[in-house]
């Protein structure tokens, strides 16, 4: 059995950072949004990255699954990555009139993604999601929202809960809610609201937190399609966090449909900070007449980045590969779960893989088993989905999974 991670160094860090930073670490990535459960086993703060590991304050290298949450889908510090940036960045980076990157950058994605005519680019997630509902509205002139329950499309007010702090009900007065694949209900939802709806947004699959992943059932995103096309709605498919890793046509042409806006972040850079909205043609007038924009969306170094990042994974075919890697993982550790008496469910795709210990539903059993992977090495989450990046080898998921027996074992 390994020797447990000791983290001493990382929590005084943490008791540092809540002086000055709210919570410590904020989001995701902070203890206070449910994922690091218990939190002492979990690492607060970084010290470097390479390939597909990350080592903390405390000299602990980890095999990290998630990736940044998301972005690091080549590997950390991937050489050609970082050649063309580092190449940009000694030509210019972020300038009062934009480099002409800007323009190869989005010739690469038109040419990449199956639903682009053109692409818009901003720094996250939430801008590209948030853009995509201004753009569908100024389009079409209407102000409702159709979500699908269990969503997340980013921090802004739109796209928040009533009862979340900060948010007032006229910030969400507009949205509807109804269940993942049940059309009925979508249909239901249209005639109640016949002319008045801009948009439908959604993620390719519901890949949400704290519960088993869903894949779209048989013919759902073919009726939404047709749904949206007759009443003059805007279909947008938030392809933040799956986008590239199922399909590099977008998750949209991986499900047999096409989006008319689809959002990207994640792994669109390999962690260069980019995003980009990219749309139908019908929709660029609408998008170019928004009042959209900030300080940095412009900067050189990361289109240079997400140039290199898009070629090289059409080099290695990468879908196909992190899927392969996925299954392999993935069923192993069933097998492993098996082997010890535990139930162990895998949900979602494999490159991007939801796990929940089914044996007891307080989910505490599962937070046990997570705890002690982490603490021997492996970064897992609780409540969250995974990520397979380029760089994990064979070796490192046979790691994995000899860390995972001892794990089951602690339990």
């Amino acid at each position: 059995m390994r020797e447990l991670y000791s983290q001493r160094t990382s929590a005084e860090y943490l008791d540092r950072a809540a002086k000055v930073i709210p919570a410590g670490v904020y989001g995701h990535q902070g203890p206070a949004e449910g994922c690091f459960i218990p939190v002492q086993a979990f690492p607060k703060f970084s010290s470097r990255a390479q390939g597909t590991y990350f080592w903390d304050v405390d000299g602990n290298r980890f095999i990290d699954y998630m990736c940044a949450y998301g972005p690091n889908i080549l590997g950390y510090n991937d050489p050609d990555v970082d050649a063309a940036a580092a190449e940009q960045r000694a030509i210019c980076d972020c300038v009062t009139a934009p480099h002409t990157k800007m323009i190869e950058f989005a010739e690469l994605l038109v040419d990449t993604v199956a639903c682009a005519d053109w692409a818009f680019f901003a720094k996250n997630g939430n801008d590209a999601t948030s853009g995509a509902i201004l753009c569908a509205r100024a389009h079409t002139h209407r102000k409702k929202i159709v979500f699908f329950k269990g969503y997340y499309h980013g921090v802004s007010a739109w796209t928040q809960k009533i009862d979340y702090p900060g948010i007032l009900p006229e910030d969400v007065a507009n949205n509807l809610y109804v269940d993942w694949n049940d059309f009925d209900a979508l249909s239901e939802v249209f005639d109640r609201n016949r002319g008045e709806i801009a948009a439908v947004i959604a993620q390719p699959y519901m890949h949400g937190n704290f519960a088993d992943n869903i894949l779209p059932a048989p013919d759902f995103w073919q009726k939404v399609r047709k749904l949206c096309t007759d009443e003059g709605t805007v279909l947008i498919v938030d392809d933040v966090r799956a986008g590239f890793r199922l399909d590099l046509a977008g998750s949209d042409h991986y499900f047999g449909f096409e989006a008319d806006l689809i959002c990207f972040c994640k792994a669109l850079a390999n962690g260069y900070n980019v995003s980009a909205l990219c749309g139908k043609e019908f929709l660029k007038n609408a998008m170019s007449s928004l009042t959209y924009t900030g300080s940095y969306w412009l900067s050189a170094v990361p289109f240079a980045a997400g140039i290199a990042c898009i070629r090289k994974m059409k080099e290695m075919n990468l879908p196909a590969l992190l899927r392969e890697k996925g299954l392999k993982l993935t069923q192993g550790l069933q097998d492993r779960a098996a082997k010890h008496g535990f139930d162990l469910h895998v949900s979602g795709e494999p490159a991007l893989f939801y796990l929940r210990l089914a044996d007891d539903p307080s989910l505490m059993l599962h937070q046990q088993w997570i705890a002690n992977c982490v603490l021997r090495g492996v970064y897992f989450t609780n409540h969250h989905n995974h990520f397979i990046n380029a760089a994990l080898s064979d070796e490192d998921i046979e790691e994995t999974l000899d860390i995972a027996d001892e794990a089951f074992a602690a339990l």
